[in-house]
């Protein structure tokens, strides 16, 4: 019989994406073996989550005390060019390729429905209002930067329809990343080479 704060520990871990009750499990010897200073960290690291919070621009993770991320504060970035992406560490992939000098907007992680959910309509809605009422009624480019999926076809085709007064250009990233693939494990030279192919 495991201790409660062990089984407690695992239970909510397991559910972590990557994780596993195994390998949940054997994190939760590792930390319990830890010495009381190194568990202090860890605990002071987690209770740092609680300082985030949402950019209300793109929806990107920034710090609670700050009004925007990086990214949209960042004047340097042009605020015409907007990256759809999907998860968060998909927008860190194309940052590290060095490419993409526009701003990033975070659709929400899709699910393997075939359905759009509410949410991430209302984000897009978000957009649309944004863009009326932040860069004069049109953005340059909106880049549909998702994982090549059929569920990543659809909404591609619905911003598409819903974007095409609000945009000058509607593109995605070219097929450098193979169908099923997903950003967040791409190189920087295929995701370098899919911006350059979008289309």
């Amino acid at each position: 019989m495991l201790p409660q704060a062990l089984q407690k520990f695992i239970n909510v871990f397991s559910k972590m994406p990557g994780l596993g009750p195994r390998a949940a499990t054997r994190l939760a010897f590792y930390i319990s073996n830890l010495e009381r200073e190194k568990l202090a960290v860890i605990a002071a690291a987690f209770e740092n989550f609680k300082k985030l919070n949402r950019c209300k621009k793109c929806f990107f993770i920034k710090d609670d005390s700050l009004p925007l991320c990086g990214f949209c504060a960042d004047k340097s970035r042009n605020q015409k060019i907007i990256a759809i992406t999907e998860k968060e560490t998909d927008l860190i992939s194309l940052e590290k390729s060095g490419y993409f000098k526009g701003v990033y907007f975070l659709i929400g992680e899709l699910n393997d429905k075939d359905v759009i959910e509410s949410s991430q309509k209302m984000r897009l809605q978000y957009l649309k209002n944004r863009i009326k009422n932040e860069l004069g009624g049109q953005a340059d480019e909106i880049i549909v930067a998702l994982s090549p999926t059929s569920l990543s076809d659809i909404l591609y085709e619905m911003i598409k329809d819903e974007f095409k007064n609000l945009a000058g250009t509607i593109s995605r990233l070219g097929r450098g990343i193979p169908t099923g693939g997903e950003i967040e494990f791409a190189d920087e030279e295929t995701l370098k080479n899919a911006l350059d192919r979008r289309s």
